[in-house]
């Protein structure tokens, strides 16, 4: 079990990389992950196997095109689970709760069915996840329709946002910086993820350790900005103290 997590978390920087940089060197995966170079084959192997990269000389790029969503949840994700388990036990009855897009958003909606609470959502995933689920009041945002990672974005999107309020918001990160900003890959997510914090009470921010410290093209918002921040107790310990230094409650999953 540990052994798969913690394949689970080199895949992941390793995909973090290639998206960066385009093409890596072995040696390059071996010294920012601290393995050794024939781990770094194995794992290049792994994912090339699961058409997530492709291999070249000496290397390995990613593959063009943005991972889609199929792609991103069809990794492991231990670690996203435990973070997952540790959010459901925030959400009570008759909440009103606002999901965002992701995988590890995804996995906490899975552990909410047939609860009495209404789920407010850009993510057709989440949609998905509750759409026969009687018990769940079920609002899905307008907008247009991302097909690559099933989410609703632009100003439909934003102007809807701006109509509600909710109890609290379960946000998602494609990487956290050792100060604490919380960032995100696409553009495009961005302003919708922005108009989310303004329509809650309360900022849940969900993250596993490959987000620690993490990388991102646009800035989402600071520590100042969340809440809770969930998290595996082994996340990276500069980050969780900027959390906690800017008030933040964090929740060791």
């Amino acid at each position: 079990m540990l052994a798969l997590m913690l394949a689970a978390r080199r895949h992941d920087r390793i995909l973090e990389a290639l998206r960066e940089q385009g093409v890596v060197e072995v040696g390059v995966l071996a010294d920012l992950l601290t393995v050794s170079q024939a781990t770094v084959r194995r794992d290049l192997a792994r994912l090339a196997g699961q058409g997530a990269i492709c291999r070249v000389r000496g290397g390995a790029r990613v593959l063009l095109g943005e991972a889609s969503y199929s792609q991103v949840a069809a990794r492991p994700h231990i670690d996203k689970d435990a973070v997952a388990d540790a959010a459901a036990a925030m959400v009570s009855d008759g909440d009103v709760v606002l999901f965002d897009i992701g995988t590890t958003v995804h996995g906490l909606a899975a552990r909410l069915h047939a609860r009495p609470i209404t789920v407010v959502t850009s993510s057709l995933a989440v949609y998905d996840e509750f759409a026969d689920d009687t018990a769940v009041d079920l609002i899905l945002l307008g907008g247009e329709v991302r097909r690559n990672y099933r989410s609703m974005v632009g100003f439909l999107t934003e102007q809807a946002l701006r109509q509600i309020h909710v109890d609290r918001l379960f946000l998602g990160t494609s990487g956290i910086r050792g100060d604490g900003t919380v960032l995100d890959n696409t553009i495009v997510e961005v302003p919708v993820k922005q108009a989310m914090l303004r329509a809650a009470d309360e900022v849940i921010l969900l993250a596993d350790p490959t987000k620690f410290p993490g990388s991102g093209l646009a800035r989402v918002c600071g520590p100042e900005d969340v809440d809770v921040l969930v998290c595996r107790a082994d996340s990276d310990r500069q980050t969780m103290a900027a959390f906690g230094d800017a008030g933040c409650r964090l929740v060791q999953a």
